[in-house]
């Protein structure tokens, strides 16, 4: 019985720790790598895999897969991550720049590493100006993030935008790029919740409870989450007063 990587599942033939960053790229181009998985037990937690995490998620391109899996070994030199087939490990991945280097040097030319980090400070300060209640503003800067062309993560600025628009009172702008995301990332189920938001929003509540269905049954652990209560509340309420 093959050697597992712990916590991941991962068989072995064992794996195979490369001497150098370019070394395991190179392995990875050929062997035409379909998953990266990133270690956030303990002693990688520490060391920001968590973020390294969330970096990758965010700006990888589609066909490339990436998830989260336990201890990968060599402890210490964290982040560790294993690039899939083939099982390389990848260490000291642990800033936004190593991460985005390691997805051009496997990718290839198409991905720019600095252009797609671009559009990811583009996102994330867009939905810091979202959670202050600038839709304006937010929506300035995820156009931007979409005029860069990323390599990845649309699904996220579409999302985001989604949310702009309805809060700047645009549920047909709002309807179109959830829609969108809906196409992108079709088990994301952020997207529903946008499209029933802008639904809810335009009065359309049977096309607002069969999307927040949608997200439910992709996702049954946002049942517990307040914002879907709320909404669900929301909707509740509407329909009540539609039918009386």
């Amino acid at each position: 019985m093959p050697a597992t990587l712990m916590g991941c599942g991962i068989p072995t033939t064992p794996p195979r720790h490369f001497s150098s960053f370019h070394q395991c790229c190179a392995a990875a181009r050929s062997a035409e790598v379909t998953e990266l998985r990133v270690c956030v037990n303990r002693s990688c937690g520490k060391q920001g895999s968590r973020e390294t995490l969330e970096v990758l998620s965010s700006i990888a391109p589609h066909g490339v897969s990436i998830a989260s899996c336990g201890c990968l070994g060599r402890c210490g030199a964290g982040p560790n991550l294993v690039v899939l087939p083939g099982g390389g490990i990848v260490s000291h991945c642990g800033t936004p720049a190593r991460a985005s280097r390691l997805l051009a040097d496997i990718c290839g030319d198409e991905f720019d590493p600095w252009r797609n980090l671009e559009v990811l400070s583009l996102r994330k300060k867009g939905e810091v100006e979202l959670e202050k209640g600038n839709a304006s503003e937010a929506l300035a800067l995820l156009n931007q993030a979409i005029e860069l062309n990323p390599s990845g993560g649309l699904q996220f600025i579409y999302k985001a935008r989604s949310a702009a628009k309805l809060g700047m009172g645009d549920n047909d702008g709002a309807l179109e790029d959830a829609e969108e995301v809906c196409k992108i990332a079709p088990y994301f189920p952020q997207a529903y919740i946008c499209q029933g938001d802008a639904l809810l929003a335009m009065g359309d509540l049977n096309a607002a409870e069969k999307a927040y269905a949608t997200a439910l049954d992709i996702d049954p652990s946002i049942r517990r989450s307040k914002s879907f209560k709320a909404r669900v509340a929301k909707l509740k309420e509407k329909l009540l007063v539609a039918s009386t």
